[in-house]
């Protein structure tokens, strides 16, 4: 069903939630995970029109995808890995088409309205600019339901 997924880490304590939902789907399907960091700090946005030297942070960014992809493959999985530079909902999309994923998967914070129009929302950005399903993981949520 889902050959390709492309699976938009953030460097970050939600992606402990993300990554084991997403690795156990792919061995289910047999899918291919491509892990997908957008760096957005000021000298990833300007990296190519100031042509500037890779940062720290891009470099740990780095470092940080393929340990996650070692980790993976370690498990029987196909994993690859795209470091992006620039703004994160255009770098999930662009990657998504250029590699012909069929399945996007992302975590959620869980912001509410004025956390979203502070914090910005790339899942909103993404959502409403792909036709690509979307699996969206609660960040924190350890893959327990809340109570009914």
């Amino acid at each position: 069903m889902y050959q390709k997924i492309l699976v938009a880490l953030e460097n970050g304590p939600a992606d402990e939630t993300l990554v084991p939902h997403i690795s156990d789907l792919a061995r289910r399907l047999g899918s291919e995970l491509l892990l997908v960091h957008v760096a957005d700090g000021w000298a990833a946005r300007n990296f190519d029109h100031l042509k500037l030297a890779e940062s720290d942070e891009m470099k740990a960014d780095q470092i940080y995808l393929d340990g996650v992809a070692a980790r993976l493959r370690t498990a029987g999985l196909v994993v690859a890995t795209v470091l992006v530079r620039g703004n994160p909902p255009e770098g999930i999309l662009k990657t998504a088409d250029q590699q012909r994923c069929d399945l996007i998967a992302m975590t959620s914070h869980g912001h509410k309205l004025l956390g979203d129009i502070f914090l910005g929302s790339t899942i909103e950005k993404v959502r409403h600019n792909t036709v690509i399903p979307i699996l969206v993981v609660r960040a924190g949520s350890g893959g327990s339901r809340p109570p009914m």
